[in-house]
């Protein structure tokens, strides 16, 4: 259980830092944005600057939503994981449960960080996440997997519980 807790803190921990780091270096991180696609204005874009602002802006959106999905997931986390301790037995399932929540609160954040970093030099938001999809998926499925496997372990253990 502590593995999938200190995950889950680590997600919440990534968030925060991300939130600072937005806070402290918006113009700059804005910056590497724009000067990506403009690296790759030609390229990628074919010279078509509005193709590149729509890139440049949705990946900015991007580093946003990993901040948020840090936050957001690391807590959810959290709170599932507080769950098993409490009103859940021991074991592997409940162990499971805890590590695949807590895998997911730090991978997908990171996911989306990463898709928005390479979006602007490939010329496409959609091209980066296919790029990254063997990131997204396993941390999409740990987080949803964490939290079913949570919810069978509570209806295990509280609804068909022995006496």
């Amino acid at each position: 259980m502590i593995v999938g807790l200190l995950l889950a803190l680590l997600g919440i921990l990534f968030g925060f830092v991300l939130g600072g780091v937005f806070g402290a270096a918006e113009d700059s991180l804005k910056g590497y944005l724009q000067a990506q696609g403009e690296a790759a204005l030609t390229s990628a874009y074919g010279g078509d600057e509005a193709a590149m602002e729509a890139v440049v802006t949705k990946s900015w959106s991007y580093f946003k939503r990993a901040h948020m999905h840090g936050g957001a997931i690391g807590t959810s986390s959290v709170a599932l994981i507080l769950m098993l301790i409490l009103l859940c037995r021991p074991g592997k399932l409940a162990s499971t449960a805890a590590i695949a929540s807590g895998l997911g609160a730090v991978v997908y954040p990171v996911f989306w960080l990463w898709a928005g970093a390479i979006a602007p030099g490939m010329g496409s938001t959609g091209a980066a996440k296919e790029a990254l999809e063997f990131i997204a998926i396993p941390g999409a499925a740990a987080c949803l997997s964490g939290a079913i496997l949570s919810l069978v372990c509570l209806v295990r253990d509280r609804l068909f519980a022995s006496p």
